[in-house]
């Protein structure tokens, strides 16, 4: 009995230390010759580095090394305690201070700020920088776990290191639950002429529906075009994209997915949409991203509406979640869009691409209360119109 546990015991601490093994056994009972490799020098460093370091540690930071070197800022590693973190960004009984955002190679950078929030009472204002939460810097990390660290239980409170024109300050803001608008609708009068102006922030479950309930009332109120707002839409899900371009293009490709281990796929128009007859412009800017380019690229690309605006930002790959046996997770990009044409957002690549570049190319100026972009969008559509 007392041998039958030595040879137990020692099979465990062998199992998890194969360097200790002679080679000839290591390799007959460790896997193929990367993953002997892989676990010999873990082995070494758990074992022999002059001070402790935890087994979890290091493979944790083992896994991030090895995402980290695929120079992608797409994907990323998420070890159990943030990928926990992560999912909170779902979980409805957390809150948050009222903002929408975009990814920045500092942080998030503010997008809007709705009125009567947390953030809006902090003074915080649209181009700022979250740059830091709590003591956790933000340079790096993704923007889902970034907004995860940001949001929590109603009636908390958080600190944030805002930078603004280069310099930062800390502030500590109280979270409340935040009614979100993803869409917006208005009826402007253009010298006599009806048009409907839709604002669209974020590609969440059924906001394409919304889209479509507010053009058929502004349609109905005798909208004689209408404008597509999606200027810091940093966009969401695919299949609300396509949902929303149906609203416009009655049939034909929308969008088509390919990647290494994925086959391509096309997505095509749903059906249902309004007549061609309407007039579109779709208004965009730097902050236009991900499924807003998609919808922007696919009416573009379609002759259904003319570009207003600036340059977007040009991300043309998608990213899968992939659960592992740690409780952690993989964020890894797993193929690229194409738009009608055939032209991928993102230069065929995880580099930030040129995005879609606009028919009418300007640029609202923040200093001033007029919106001098949206007014273009309004001109070009009269011109659409005529």
């Amino acid at each position: 009995m007392v041998t039958a546990v030595l040879v137990l015991l020692l099979g465990i601490y062998l199992g998890g230390h194969p360097s200790a093994l002679p080679r000839p056994i290591r390799d007959a009972f460790v896997g193929d010759s990367d993953a002997r490799l892989v676990q010999d020098a873990l082995g070494i460093i758990e074992d022999d580095y002059y001070r402790k370091v935890a087994g979890d540690q290091l493979v944790n930071q083992s896994i991030g090394g090895a995402v980290t070197g695929l120079h992608d800022q797409f994907s990323h590693y998420f070890d159990p305690k943030t990928y926990k973190q992560f999912q909170s960004v779902t979980n409805p009984s957390f809150s948050g201070i009222g903002v929408t955002v975009q990814q920045n190679p500092k942080g998030l950078e503010i997008s809007t700020v709705y009125p009567d929030t947390p953030a809006a009472k902090a003074g915080i204002q649209p181009g700022d920088l979250i740059v830091a939460v709590g003591a956790t810097k933000l340079a790096g990390r993704a923007s889902s776990l970034a907004t995860a660290l940001v949001r929590g239980p109603d009636g908390t409170k958080v600190t944030l290191t805002i930078e603004h024109k280069g310099r930062q300050r800390v502030v500590q803001v109280a979270r409340a639950k935040i009614t979100q608008p993803v869409v917006a609708e208005r009826v402007v009068d253009r010298k006599g002429r009806k048009f409907g102006d839709v604002v669209f922030t974020s590609f969440t479950s059924r906001s394409s529906a919304q889209v479509r309930a507010s053009v058929d009332r502004l349609l109905a109120k005798g909208a004689q075009g209408i404008v597509l707002d999606l200027r810091g839409n940093g966009g969401g899900l695919l299949n609300e994209a396509v949902d929303t371009a149906s609203i416009f293009i009655p049939d034909g490709t929308i969008v088509s997915t390919a990647g290494r281990a994925r086959p391509r796929h096309v997505y095509t128009a749903t059906g249902r949409a309004i007549t061609s007859t309407i007039p579109v412009v779709v208004l965009v800017d730097r902050n236009t991203a991900s499924s807003a380019e998609i919808v922007t690229g696919a009416l573009q690309d379609r002759h259904r509406a003319e570009v207003v605006g600036t340059h977007t930002f040009g991300k043309g790959v998608f990213q899968e979640i992939r659960e592992l046996p740690n409780g952690g997770a993989l964020d890894i990009t797993v193929g690229q869009y194409f738009l009608p044409s055939g032209k991928n957002l993102g230069g065929r690549g995880v580099a930030e691409g040129a995005g879609i570049t606009p028919d009418v190319e300007v640029k609202d100026n923040p200093k001033t209360k007029r919106d001098e972009a949206l007014d273009v969008a309004l001109k070009t559509l009269a011109a659409e119109g005529r």
